[in-house]
Formats: structure tokens, sequence, C-alpha cells
């Protein structure tokens, strides 16, 4: 919550002729300033004004809401008057209260996103891990730092070395689209390995096989037209690299180099390495079909 700070009455008064607006205060006609006849000295020469200090760290519920798409201000402040809202468990209905981006913010029982919506696609270079964590060197989140003030994360992951496509974002329905192995969006690789692969091994994959128990299973794979069959293309629906990795490491392969390609329709397309951009309504209207 906001709080207020008055000054707190030290006897000092700032800007010119502060000097004599005191003296005036105290007496009149020069009569001594010490208690005569009654006469009661003031405890401070002004009243403290009430000065209020805004936190950077915190927002007025409604606009907390509004950010969200859900509504506008205005609807945001009904939704608050009428008990719809409540903050760590708490119903609010006080107009101007404010929060912090952390707390847990409720309408009608839903939890609340505080920040507008991005959808950031990067092509990610060698030499950047993909983390949100401090203390790792040289990260993903430092080259979309200047993206969008909202706090984005990038969906799944792509090794230091590895290359190609991430999406950040901090809408959870995209993310889950993500997740979701079923239903999810497939990701397109482009893979280069230390030697050819076997047809008999390209089959294996493609007809998918069990790792210590658990089923792997590809969309698709093919060799590249026009390459050596060291070059290939996969496409999986998995969020992360560590499953092709584990793919190729059973089968006896190095991987040389992993380009991540395309996500769902999404491609590189005008997007030089190192270089980001923000979805297009019509991509991500797209996205969210998918």
């Amino acid at each position: 919550m906001s709080r207020h700070q008055g000054d707190k009455g030290n006897g000092k008064i700032s800007g010119r002729g502060g000097e004599s607006s005191r003296k005036s205060s105290y007496s009149r006609g020069n009569a001594p300033l010490k208690n005569q006849g009654g006469y009661t000295k003031p405890s401070s020469p002004t009243k403290a004004t009430s000065v209020h200090k805004s936190n950077p760290n915190e927002i007025r519920l409604n606009k907390y809401i509004a950010n969200s798409g859900i509504c506008s201000r205005r609807e945001a402040d009904v939704h608050i008057a009428t008990g719809l809202v409540t903050v760590n468990g708490k119903v609010i209905t006080e107009m101007g209260y404010k929060v912090k981006l952390d707390d847990e913010v409720k309408y009608d029982g839903a939890r609340v996103n505080p920040e507008k919506k991005a959808y950031v696609l990067l092509n990610k270079p060698k030499g950047f891990a993909t983390t949100t964590s401090e203390g790792k060197g040289r990260t993903v989140m430092d080259l979309v730092a200047n993206a969008t003030t909202s706090r984005i994360k990038p969906i799944g992951r792509l090794g230091r070395n590895s290359l190609g496509l991430l999406l950040f974002t901090n809408d959870d329905a995209i993310v889950e689209k993500f997740t979701n192995s079923k239903n999810g969006i497939a990701r397109l690789f482009h893979i280069e390995l230390d030697k050819n692969l076997k047809l008999e091994d390209l089959k294996k994959i493609q007809a998918g096989f069990k790792i210590e128990g658990k089923l792997i299973a590809v969309e698709e794979i093919s060799y590249i037209d026009g390459a050596s069959k060291n070059e290939i293309g996969l496409k999986i629906k998995n969020t992360g690299n560590t499953i092709i990795r584990s793919i190729f490491d059973y089968l006896k392969y190095e991987i040389v180099s992993l380009d991540c390609v395309a996500i769902g329709h999404l491609t590189k397309k005008d997007l030089p390495r190192g270089h980001w951009k923000h979805l297009t309504e019509q991509e991500l209207n797209t996205l969210k079909m998918l």
C-alpha cells in the first residue's frame, strides 16, 4: 500500500522570506517570545503538510485489472465495488486501492495477470543461455531486454550453442499450447550431425521408439533436399531441445549444430540472427488457432 509522510515540523521554513515569516508568527511589535500573560508558543511555526510519495512497485487495482485485458478501468471500478475482486484472498471494495505486481489478484475467482500481454520472437545466436536466472553469463533475456516492459519469459529452451527461434510471452494460455504434448505447437529444427544418418535410424525415429521406457515420438523427420545425409529436418511438439539430443545420443550420433527454423507458422523470414520482433496481430491470431 502507498504511504503518506508529513514534514516533522523542525522549525524551518523554506523559500524566500522564511526567516521574517517565522518572527512575525511568534510576535508582533517586538514582543518577547517567552510565555507572558497567557501567551502560548506554537509547537511548530508551520502546519505539516502531507506529501504523497509514489511507489514504483505499486499500481492502482483498477489499472492492474485493466492491463490484463479483462475490461476498462471504469468497468474494473464497478467490479471492485461489487466485491468481485480479491487481493491475496481478501475482498477489496476500496477505490484507489494499490497492489504490488506480485500480489495475487483474482477477478471472479480467476487469477489476473497485471501486465499487458506481449509476444516477442527472437532469432537466437550462439553463446546465450536460455534462462531467466542471473549469474549465468549472457542470456537470451539480455537480447530482448528492450522489447517490452512486461515480464516475458521464453517458452522452452535452446542450448547455449543452439540457434534459432524462441518465443517469449507472459500469456499463460499460449504457454499451455506449447506444453501440451498432444495438442501442442510443432517446431521445425535443422540439424547437422557428425556423420550421415543411416536410413534405418531415420525410419526408427520416424516410427517412434522408447528410451528408458519412455516413448519418443516426432511429427516428421527427413533428409534435407540437396544436402548430404548428415543434415536433416525434424519436426517435434516439444518446448526444448533436450529430447532431440536424447534421440541422437541414444543412436550414437553427435549434434554439430541445431537450428530452430520454424515455430508453427512463424519463421525467420526478415528476422536476422540476434534480432527480435513483436508478433503481428495476424501472426498471433493464427498461433491461437493452432
